[in-house]
């Protein structure tokens, strides 16, 4: 029997069969509430023989704290920029991961984000709540131009959804799927530079993994480019923006508005500069927080984690030895 630390929060809170298996699994589960910082994982490290993690800072110190014992690292979701992968590969332990589960869910939530600033919403409903009857005029997306970061699964949702809507569609992409793009029902345009693709949209969406390349990648610079009218989406990750830039052009109307379920600091301090700037919609890290998605991923996670233990290969690692 194995001990099992369970962090992730919807994993926890959302009923569904993957509650029930991991019950009858037989093995100890030790829940906490997270994403957990390093100093509480810290703490707990070298109790358990296997992580089924959300966010977490999994840190080399978190990992070689947790040696000899722990066995595997299963994440809950896609995102591995919180793990340290190459520390859990050097130590042979596999760390696996959920693909394929989530696109639908967070292209969905994108989308909202989008709509609700371009037909500000946000203000609208607060108005109508407070017994106001104030209205602004927005605007429509059919006819304008959808500028994809990251085409790949959830970028691809996206210019699915844009397609319905009218409107047009370029992206940016290190690695390009060409078969997908030129498809006539949802036609890609590759734009390689990304200084190019920002300069052309009306809304910019961020779905790009986080890595030393593209960190704080929509920067002082590349928030120039952009057109003062321009709305940027971000469901990705909080540190592929500068947050301070980005603050300071929404505070100074250099951008349209900034929609985002992510930020650099989750959960954020109340002083965090995003929460108080204008025309600007932050949704609490829930993109993939869905009844369907959720179960889908905790279904993966959870029987990525029951294969290893089992003696057999996971569905989805991440890391190879």
């Amino acid at each position: 029997m194995a001990k099992i630390l369970l962090t992730t929060t919807s994993f926890q809170d959302t009923p569904g069969p993957h509650l029930e298996r991991l019950a009858a699994s037989g093995h100890e589960v030790v829940r906490e509430r997270g994403p957990l910082p390093e100093s509480r994982m810290l703490e707990l490290a070298g109790q358990f023989d296997a992580f089924l993690c959300g966010d977490d800072a999994i840190t080399r110190k978190v990992i070689e704290k947790s040696l000899p014992r722990l066995k595997i690292i299963a994440k809950y979701g896609i995102g591995l920029d919180k793990i340290d992968v190459a520390c859990a590969t050097e130590n042979k332990i596999p760390v696996t991961f959920t693909p394929g589960v989530n696109h639908t869910t967070v292209a969905e939530h994108a989308f909202g984000l989008l709509l609700t600033l371009v037909k500000e919403l946000d203000f609208h409903i607060a108005e109508t709540k407070a017994g106001r009857w104030a209205r602004r005029t927005g605007h429509e997306i059919a006819g304008k131009t959808l500028g994809i970061v990251g085409l790949g699964r959830i970028g691809k949702e996206m210019a699915i959804r844009a397609a319905a809507f009218g409107m047009e569609c370029i992206g940016f992409d290190t690695y390009w799927d060409s078969e997908f793009a030129r498809k006539k029902a949802h036609k890609v345009k590759r734009i390689r530079k990304l200084e190019t693709l920002l300069a052309r949209a009306d809304i910019v969406t961020l779905h790009t993994n986080l890595n030393d390349e593209t960190r704080g990648m929509i920067n002082k610079l590349r928030l120039r480019k952009m057109k003062p009218s321009a709305i940027l989406i971000n469901c990705g990750r909080g540190e592929l923006v500068e947050t301070d830039s980005l603050a300071s052009a929404l505070n100074s109307g250099r951008i349209g508005g900034y929609g985002a379920d992510v930020l650099d600091e989750e959960p954020p301090p109340a002083n965090h500069p995003l929460l108080h700037a204008p025309h600007c919609v932050i949704t609490p890290h829930i993109g993939s927080r869905t009844h369907e998605s959720v179960q889908r991923q905790a279904g993966m996670a959870l029987e990525n984690l029951l294969l290893f233990l089992d003696g057999k290969a996971p569905l989805a690692q991440a890391n190879k030895f």
